[in-house]
């Protein structure tokens, strides 16, 4: 039986965690790529020779070379500047769409089949442009970053009721930046809706954090997050290559959906072996409609200043 192939891209902090979780979850064999010679080949020979100790079996190769990507399932792209102190996702923009650029039209050259997973900012532009480049099927490109902004919710939201991780379930939208849409009405603890544990203002400091989830670190740590952007891309991975039907919220398309007139921002979906199988439509209120009108014209501003610079 074949075995699923996963190429990641960019053997950085986000793509090696991202590898080797992988790895761990035994997704398949796992080619980690960089243009930084001995970068991938040393952390792909590190993570094999771990593979003993956490007992995977996955074959884990770095290189140099797209040929050695050839047939992947999945693509990864993690490749891209990531965030120091002072910037925001936005100011990654020229650099990292001239990046995504390459590294897209390679991943459809090598894996013509492969569905996409875009991991680098701003998010919601760098999905655009891998879907433009690529020219595949919209429902075969996606962006990781609800899984992460929900987890990052979900995390601020166990801290402060003293609960486990897993009792609690929360649905985010919008682009990925600082106007994310978090939705606590579609937020739960053991099924238990969070108006009905926290205080209103409680809630909206952590939606706060929550927004501000990703420079909190950059500002602790001096550079991007990356265990969890990794675990998130993983998760969406997972999804696809076992043919989970798990929604998760993700960086998808959406045409009629949510009337967002052709435009890839963060929605919940379900994901599955046809990629992204449905974008799921909540019945928004005002306010949540209104957020989430604000937060997709970003995404088209971004999107515009792709366009300009491609």
């Amino acid at each position: 039986m074949k075995r699923n192939k996963m190429t990641i891209v960019g053997a950085g902090n986000v793509g090696a965690t991202t590898a080797h979780i992988a790895a761990t979850r035994q997704l398949g064999d796992i080619v980690l790529i960089d243009i930084v010679k001995g970068l991938a080949e040393g952390k792909a020979l590190d993570m094999a020779e771990a593979a003993p100790v956490q007992l995977y079996d996955s074959h884990i190769v770095g290189t140099l070379d797209w040929k050695e990507t050839s047939d992947s399932d999945i693509v990864i792209i993690t490749s891209g500047l990531p965030r120091k102190a002072g910037m925001s996702r936005d100011d990654l923009l020229a650099k990292n769409a001239q990046i995504v650029k390459e590294v897209s039209s390679q991943a459809a050259r090598y894996s013509p089949d492969s569905m996409i997973i875009v991991v680098c900012n701003p998010l919601d532009a760098m999905v655009y442009v891998a879907s433009k480049v690529t020219g595949f099927a919209k429902n075969k490109v996606m962006g990781m970053a609800g899984a992460l902004d929900a987890a990052r919710f979900s995390c601020f939201l166990a801290m402060e009721l003293g609960v486990s991780v897993e009792e609690i379930k929360c649905v985010l939208m919008g682009g990925h930046g600082d106007d994310m849409v978090p939705l606590p009405r579609f937020t739960s603890v053991g099924g238990i809706p969070i108006g009905e544990l926290l205080d209103e203002d409680t809630i909206e400091r952590l939606i706060g954090r929550t927004r501000n989830g990703g420079i909190e670190v950059v500002n602790i740590l001096g550079s991007s997050a990356y265990y969890a952007p990794a675990a998130g891309a993983v998760k969406m991975a997972e999804a696809i290559l076992k043919d989970k039907k798990t929604v998760i919220p993700c960086c998808a398309y959406c045409d009629s959906e949510y009337d967002a007139g052709g435009y890839f921002v963060g929605v919940p979906a379900i994901l599955g072996g046809e990629g992204v199988e449905k974008v799921i439509e909540l019945n928004l209120n005002d306010s949540e409609h209104r957020q989430f009108r604000q937060s997709l014209a970003h995404v088209k501003e971004l999107v515009k200043k792709v366009d300009e610079l491609l």
